[in-house]
């Protein structure tokens, strides 16, 4: 006989039961708990806003290759937690608002593939032992070009988006004033409902529906890439991670049992398909390397030597890429990670409607 052991969301008491995890109501939240709960989600949301925002003057220095990829997970988590306080169809302020974050990182994303990259070469070089090191030594030296060129194409989007409107504006949404509604434009997509009756049910029914939308997503893809290899099938399928891996840090942060379980076995996948992806990105740039007419001309050995670094990527890559099927084709974690999700939708519709 599984162990009870209780936990909290929304003030309403939840049944973990092992080893699906699983949550259901038990009794009725008071309607001070589940406004206090929406409050908790609010304040996520600014922290990670005030978290995107401390991270735009180091990158646009340059320099800072860490400060480029916190500001894009950042990005991420903001936007997972986002979506959650204003699902679709969000308000045309809160749509543009969102594009602002999802360009951002956008922008950036060239520039930390190249960064991560150059840190992967650059560990190669240091070596004192190291295979066709002039070839090497020529994709270190078009990563910083092609780098350098990312980087400006990033700093003029990022300087067109006016960033600091943009923190007034989103902070705005996300700011409680006293009792008082919201005073962003649009009060009728606020967490804190007009009435009480609404916030008792509401967190519980979009968490529900967001992580089953989100984990459907990601079942989806997976199923895809199992059998379809393609490149950009099996990137997909890495979105969808880290998309599910994201908002489940945000359920997490609601003190939902199993959260904790299921974010190792996401990252998991999520290593794997990020070193596959890295090795692929960095096939991509050699073979546009080669490509090009004045190297072959100028550099011709180094063309076929960079081919065979080429033939041994794909190699490595493959590699990568079994190991992440062995963990995907693992159907009972994904089955387990389904009726978890679908215990968290049944909580929700379970929830009470009247004190």
């Amino acid at each position: 006989m599984h162990q009870a052991k209780e936990s909290c969301l929304g003030g309403t008491a939840l049944i973990e039961t092992s080893p699906l995890r699983g949550t259901l109501p038990e009794k009725e939240a008071s309607p001070a708990a589940a406004t206090e709960e929406w409050t908790k989600v609010r304040k996520l949301a600014v922290r990670q806003l005030e978290r995107f925002m401390a991270l735009e003057p180091k990158v646009l220095r340059g320099d800072d290759p860490g400060a480029i990829h916190d500001m894009r997970v950042a990005s991420r988590r903001l936007q997972q937690v986002l979506d959650l306080l204003y699902p679709p169809p969000a308000t045309g302020e809160i749509r543009k608002l969102r594009r602002v974050i999802r360009r951002c990182r956008r922008s950036l994303s060239e520039v930390r593939n190249c960064d991560v990259l150059l840190k992967s070469v650059g560990a190669r070089l240091a070596r004192k032992r190291t295979a066709r090191r002039e070839e090497w030594a020529a994709i270190e030296a078009y990563l910083h070009q092609r780098r350098s060129r990312n980087f400006e194409k990033a700093l003029r989007k990022i300087s067109k988006m006016n960033m600091t409107s943009f923190y007034v504006h989103l902070k705005g949404h996300l700011t409680v004033d006293g009792n008082k509604r919201h005073a962003a434009p649009h009060p009728h997509h606020l967490l804190d409902a007009t009435t009480q009756e609404q916030t008792r049910v509401q967190l519980h029914e979009r968490l529900g529906r967001s992580v089953n939308q989100v984990t459907q997503a990601f079942e989806n893809q997976i199923e895809q890439s199992l059998n379809d290899s393609r490149a950009s099938v099996v990137h997909a399928a890495r979105i969808a991670t880290k998309r599910i891996r994201y908002l489940i840090e945000v359920v997490r942060e609601l003190g939902v049992a199993g959260s904790d379980e299921w974010l190792v076995w996401l990252r998991q996948i999520q290593r794997h398909l990020g070193e596959w992806h890295d090795l692929e990105v960095l096939e991509q740039i050699m073979i546009e390397m080669v490509a090009r007419p004045e190297f072959l001309r100028d550099h011709l050995e180094i063309a076929m030597g960079v081919q065979k670094l080429i033939v041994r990527n794909r190699i490595a890559k493959k590699v990568l890429k079994e190991r992440y099927l062995a963990l995907a084709q693992d159907s009972s974690d994904l089955r387990r990670m389904k009726e978890w999700a679908g215990y968290l939708l049944a909580s929700s519709s379970a929830a009470p409607a009247k004190a």
